[in-house]
């Protein structure tokens, strides 16, 4: 007895981009410029053609797409540390915005060095990517200018703004002022301040914005009173110790992000200091985990993730020919139970 030969496998058809059109009623030029994120069409046409590329399965070519519009739908990220919690949640937003719009994005880390900024730019310029998005950095503006002249750019924090090149800035001076504005309203006179680097740009902002809200309601500021961090958790945490240590009176801390915030709870608890009871504490950029910390932190919001979303949306707008709309953000004090009036 013979057996029987297995069948001969079935071929399947791929999906084109013309059956695609056939399928919407629209012509291959309108869906290849869905695709790539430069189509002006009604919401009914866009929601054809992507319902008729989920019916039939279509798989873009990322090679032929590149040769067809000259670009290779992947976008530059320039961040500091791809595991920071702050900066995770606007490569989050970056990430999801580019991926709805058929991009991907190719993430690399500067930690705070210039010269290690600029390489990462040049590489990200080698990979041929369609545009480049920094988070902050330490990049002077002229580079980021020059860059611009070849590729679009999409900075945040800061204000600076030519053709290619669009700035997303956040209020951090305003931010400082409305947490200390908030301890001074709780009765608050004597209040610590824990800095970032005074090499980092926002750190600058947020001291400067201590010094005017005191200066505002005629409170010298007391020298003694203000530690330098690093903006990690161990920054934090020795700079209260170092604030401690000096003997300096203080009822409530200010830390310039929440993650030194987190570092400086730990030292008062472990220093016998209660937070709210003894000592109350504020933190900057909201960080999701700060609603969970005990106590739930106070912090002055940052809407990390927002700010991802919206420097992705305008790298898309750059690359479709058009101005994206002003996106400069204000700030907002999220008030939970680390803070409390002053009992002294």
């Amino acid at each position: 007895m013979t057996l029987a030969s297995p069948p001969a496998p079935v071929a399947t058809r791929k999906s084109t981009l013309g059956m695609v059109a056939q399928r919407a009623g629209v012509s291959p030029s309108t869906v290849s410029r869905i695709l790539n994120g430069t189509a002006r069409v009604s919401a009914d046409k866009q929601a054809a053609v992507l319902e008729a590329i989920e019916a039939l399965h279509f798989r873009p070519d990322p090679a032929a797409r590149s040769l067809a519009g000259g670009r290779t739908m992947s976008i530059g990220v320039l961040t500091q540390f791809i595991d920071s919690p702050f900066y995770g949640e606007a490569l989050r937003g970056i990430e999801d915005t580019l991926r709805d719009n058929q991009y991907a994005a190719l993430f690399v880390s500067g930690h705070w060095n210039v010269v290690e900024e600029g390489h990462r730019m040049a590489l990200l310029e080698e990979r041929k990517v369609d545009g480049i998005i920094v988070l902050t950095g330490k990049l002077p503006d002229e580079a980021l200018l020059d860059m611009a002249a070849r590729l679009p750019v999409v900075v945040t924090g800061r204000d600076l703004n030519s053709p290619g090149l669009f700035s997303i800035d956040f209020d951090n001076l305003e931010g400082t002022r409305l947490a200390v504005r908030h301890l001074l309203g709780m009765g608050h006179q004597n209040i610590a301040y824990i800095s970032g680097p005074l090499d980092h740009p926002d750190a600058l902002q947020r001291l400067e914005g201590y010094k005017l809200e005191l200066a505002s309601k005629r409170i010298d500021m007391q020298d003694a009173l203000v530690a330098m961090g690093d903006f990690q958790e161990a920054g934090g945490f020795q700079a209260m110790n170092q604030l401690l240590a000096s003997g300096a009176r203080f009822s409530a801390v200010l830390a310039a992000n929440d993650q030194m915030a987190y570092g400086a709870r730990l030292a008062l608890g472990r220093a016998g200091f209660r937070v709210p009871e003894d000592i109350s504490l504020v933190g900057f950029d909201d960080l999701p985990h700060s609603a969970f910390t005990f106590p739930p932190l106070t912090s002055v919001r940052q809407p990390v993730y927002e700010i991802g979303a919206k420097a992705a949306q305008a790298m898309l707008t750059l690359l479709a020919g058009q101005t994206p709309p002003p996106a400069n953000l204000a700030a907002e004090l999220v008030v939970r139970e680390s803070t409390r009036r002053s009992m002294r």
